[in-house]
């Protein structure tokens, strides 16, 4: 076993190994998309495990765009080995290990269903962090979304909402764990450049001329079928309890329907309950659970 830097001659390997174990890992970065741009650099360090017939058997890539090094935490794309040997599997990870110079941590979703790649993550020296749930809601009526008197849901305008988006998104999500670290204008910019090159939809909801809630919507896919993926969606803390979320989540939702989309896709961290409990009562159903391993590089 040996394990090598991946390179432009071995990039199709790469991308076939992605695809045949998307659907067992966290395919969250391992879209058609994602993998057809895919080009190893400093921000996508990137790793190959090759047999002794030069086959690939494991790959690391480790996600470290800005956003992530201004939280010093790196995001697997993903970690995954088809061999059992601790030794080979270690050395994907040291390999890794060179390219996380900043950071505090590195970390890797699993579905818990996946017990190789839970033994193997675990014998690595990850450890669990928290749990998130996928959710999935069919093809169900939608009930109109019904806003007070003030209250207006806005369509997203590049080079004038980026702030606005922050300031939603920012205040929601501060102390919600894995997204403390605040997003930036120029972040959201480069958010929605993308979403507009998938058709997706972002929105915001002004109290009168102020923000306080958004909601995004991109294409995405769900056991092979098309998907509307709903994420993010938030309301500011002191707007909470008052049934905007759930009514923006209808917003969501129609917006999904009259793109033609069957279904609609998001997920939740564990500790979130009452979001949880939303998106169930909304007609949502789980189909997956997570664990986020991390691996703590400030061991000292």
């Amino acid at each position: 076993m040996r394990v090598e830097p991946l390179n432009r001659e071995r990039s199709a390997d790469f991308v076939r190994y992605c695809l045949k174990q998307r659907n067992e890992v966290d395919e969250s970065f391992l879209y058609d998309e994602d993998l057809n741009s895919f080009r190893p650099d400093e921000e996508n360090p990137t790793y190959i495990l090759l047999d002794a017939q030069g086959e690939l058997v494991g790959v690391a890539s480790l996600i470290i765009d800005e956003y992530r090094r201004r939280a010093r935490a790196g995001r697997f794309r993903i970690l995954h080995s088809e061999v059992a040997d601790p030794k080979a599997n270690q050395a994907l990870l040291q390999a890794i290990l060179k390219h996380t110079e900043g950071l505090d941590r590195i970390f890797v979703f699993v579905p818990l269903a996946n017990v190789s790649q839970t033994e193997m993550v675990q014998g690595l020296g990850f450890s669990v962090e928290r749990y998130a749930f996928a959710l999935v809601r069919g093809d169900l009526d939608v009930p109109d979304a019904v806003f007070p008197e003030g209250y207006e849901v806005r369509r997203f305008v590049p080079g004038r909402d980026e702030e606005a988006w922050c300031e939603v998104r920012n205040t929601a999500f501060a102390t919600l764990r894995g997204s403390e670290t605040p997003m930036t204008p120029a972040m959201v910019a480069e958010m929605a450049s993308r979403e507009s090159s998938l058709h997706g939809e972002m929105l915001l909801l002004f109290h009168g001329d102020r923000p306080i809630g958004i909601v995004r919507c991109v294409p995405d896919e769900h056991e092979g079928s098309p998907a509307m993926e709903i994420a993010p969606l938030a309301i500011i803390p002191e707007y909470q309890g008052r049934g905007l979320g759930r009514n923006l989540l209808r917003t969501a939702l129609k917006v999904a329907k009259e793109r033609g989309f069957h279904q609609t896709v998001l997920s939740v961290n564990a500790e979130n309950e009452r979001a949880k409990s939303l998106y169930i009562q909304e007609g949502f159903r789980e189909v997956e659970a997570v664990a986020c391993y991390g691996y703590n590089l400030r061991r000292d």
